[in-house]
């Protein structure tokens, strides 16, 4: 692989189920990597290394692998479809430059589907659209592409048709070469001049249409689709041909300024962390000492190994464009940035935690041991966002769903020796202001320490998370002291009045003071959580509760009973569609009122009813209709425990 510089990095995501690790697999094989085609359904795919991946047929992690075709390098990452993973998923779109987006030819477009289509297109990552499992049984292709229209994107040119869809003969033919007018126009409804020259019944020649074709593929205006069966090796020579012919190469200086992406972080029993990186500008060497930028910490590199195949290779070295695993790094958790932030994607969510669970470990020896493996785990996965409070002995951890429990379970035991229990997941709230007002502390007393900040808190926009910014003078808070009160807010709001963490807030910082003798960063740290209460407890907050979008399909005739239990739940139903003794049911549900209505809605149906979900924000609640916690630790609104505690005098 050394003989190229064409690097393509490549994610495959999609709904569960729907065929990722298969196309990896042939991937894999026809580069050579392989030997032998794994399968999924016999727990043989070489890319799901854990063995609850193996025995269940789902991914869990992402994984990565890197292999040669055509004189390019392609860095492949396979990522989990199940969405109690999307974590995965997440950190792994800001490694990419671009990615297949595969769909069943039977189920089509899925929940989870739209979810990371709407990623995909707010990151503006190029992508081709994969329709695999055409030779099934219940496959309809059609109906596919209307739901990809209607559900996804309108902005699509079809690369093949399929002949005998749904059968052991379900073949794919090339459209490109024979160019139909419906091929044609969609190539030309981005691109005015050629539009013009059509209209005008002008000659149009084909290597004009396909230049236009592949700069709007990859500038994420057009996306191709194509068909194929992963399985049976149908579709996925043209894939790859797809790929090489129209998806972006890695850009980047390796001269510039370093700037990278932590998207995975894996320990190693003797080596320790390792951090998979993708380098968007710079160079590493090995030895090297770099910022982590998240941590705001230098480290120092070890070693540095590439993906070759489904291996390592020590190459001593990480060029701008490419990816590799870093050693040494003993800080550094998932997501976090090295270098600067430059040519860096947001972050995108794609799903929220909404449960909170105590874990337990059966053996009361294996304490010490539950708590070091489950700050390992978070700083593989962050948003498990793990809490441990030691006085009361008490470990909690933030899950996305009942299946990542389970799988995390699985995990403490195969990987630490560690069986443990669950407590009862609980629903993860959240709290917003209920009105505007000031929150202001004068922190004094006792000296040394002097720390003065008023804040004007409001109201935000649903969906808006915290907003944040000063209106004071540097000279009246230095900048520094400002940079700490900024550092602190998202802490400060962790917990509020009914113990849960505050969003949807505008806080802006209107007054203070600092002491040119007495003030130190650490006073405002103490002072801003203090302020924040205050104004909090003078104004009040509303409880939010979370609530899941959902999709229910089953017999006519049982819509009157799914209607009428879905009532009871507190659900928000939209109009229902019926076709072919069939019906179809869209609206809202509050997660605490739904954690088991998929087994609920398999009884009332016989087994017939489909459920599909997702994330679809926070409501407001009534206090009785939702719960509320207790404050885990010392509340900044006792002021004198709480000004003990920060100065370790408790």
């Amino acid at each position: 692989m050394a003989g190229t510089n064409k690097i393509i990095n490549l994610g495959i995501v999609a709904h569960v189920d729907a065929g990722k690790t298969s196309i990896t697999e042939q991937f894999l094989y026809k580069s050579g990597v392989i030997r032998n085609l794994g399968s999924v359904d016999k727990g043989t795919s070489q890319t799901d290394n854990l063995s609850v991946e193996k025995e269940r047929g789902i991914s869990v992690k992402s994984s990565s692998a890197s292999f040669e075709w055509k004189q390019y390098k392609i860095n492949l990452i396979d990522t989990p479809g199940h969405v109690d993973f999307s974590a995965e998923v997440e950190r792994s779109l800001r490694a990419l430059d671009c990615t297949i987006l595969v769909l069943s030819a039977v189920e089509g477009v899925q929940a989870h589907t739209d979810t990371l289509w709407k990623a995909l297109r707010k990151m503006n990552i190029p992508s081709i659209i994969f329709i695999n499992k055409i030779d099934r049984m219940g496959a309809d292709t059609d109906a596919v592409i209307n739901d990809i229209r209607k559900e996804l994107t309108g902005d699509i040119v079809m690369l093949q048709y399929v002949n005998n869809v749904g059968t052991n003969e379900a073949n794919i033919a090339d459209v490109s070469q024979s160019m139909p007018e419906e091929f044609i126009e969609s190539i030309l409804h981005h691109d005015d001049l050629l539009m013009d020259r059509y209209l005008h019944d002008e000659s149009l020649p084909m290597d004009d249409i396909r230049k236009s074709m592949a700069k709007q593929i990859l500038t994420g205006q057009l996306f191709p689709v194509l068909f194929g069966s992963a399985k049976f090796d149908a579709g996925v020579d043209e894939l790859l041909e797809a790929i090489v012919q129209y998806m972006p190469v890695a850009k980047g200086d390796s001269t510039a300024e370093v700037s990278g992406i932590v998207y995975k972080v894996e320990h190693d029993n003797t080596i320790g962390r390792m951090a998979s990186v993708r380098l968007f500008n710079g160079s590493l060497k090995n030895r090297d000492t770099i910022f982590n930028t998240s941590q705001k910490k230098e480290e120092k590199i070890s070693q540095i190994r590439k993906f070759s195949g489904l291996k390592y290779e020590d190459t001593g070295e990480l060029l701008a464009g490419d990816v590799a695993v870093l050693y040494g790094m003993s800080a550094v958790k998932a997501g976090d940035i090295i270098g600067t932030a430059e040519g860096i994607q947001y972050p995108v969510s794609l799903q929220a935690p909404l449960l909170t669970v105590n874990v337990f470990p059966q053996q009361p020896e294996d304490y010490a041991a539950l708590v070091k493996a489950m700050q390992m785990l978070t700083d593989e996965d962050p948003l498990i966002d793990f809490l441990w409070l030691q006085d009361e002995r008490e470990l909690h951890i933030k899950v996305m769903g009942l299946i990542q429990l389970e799988i995390l379970g699985n995990i403490l035991n195969e990987r630490f020796q560690l069986k443990v229990k669950f407590g009862k997941p609980g629903v993860i709230y959240k709290e917003t202001p209920a009105a505007s007002g000031e929150g202001y502390e004068e922190y004094t007393m006792p000296k040394p320490c002097w720390a003065v900040v008023r804040f004007k808190i409001e109201p935000g926009e649903r969906g808006n998370g915290v907003v944040y910014h000063s209106t004071v003078g540097v000279n009246q808070i230095a900048q520094r002291y400002q940079n700490e009160i900024e550092r602190t807010i998202p802490l400060a709001l962790k917990q509020s009045m009914l113990g849960w963490e505050v969003t949807d807030i505008k806080i802006t910082l209107i007054d203070g003071e600092h002491h040119n003798i007495h003030s130190r960063a650490g006073d405002f740290a103490v002072a801003t959580p203090m302020a924040i209460m205050n104004g909090l407890q003078a104004i009040g907050t509303t409880l939010l509760e979370p609530m899941l979008e959902f999709t229910i399909t089953g017999p006519e005739e049982d819509l009157g009973k799914v209607i009428s239990s879905l009532t009871q739940l507190r659900a928000e139903i939209g109009n229902p569609m019926l076709s072919d003794e069939k019906f179809s049911l869209k609206g809202s549900i509050p997660v605490a009122t739904s954690l088991d209505y998929a087994a609920r809605l398999s009884a009332l149906t016989g087994g017939k009813g489909r459920l599909s979900s997702r994330f679809s924000g926070y409501r407001p609640c009534a206090l009785e209709l939702g719960a509320s916690t207790p404050f885990r630790g010392i509340s900044p609104l006792d002021r004198s425990k709480y000004i003990l505690q920060a100065r370790k005098a408790l």
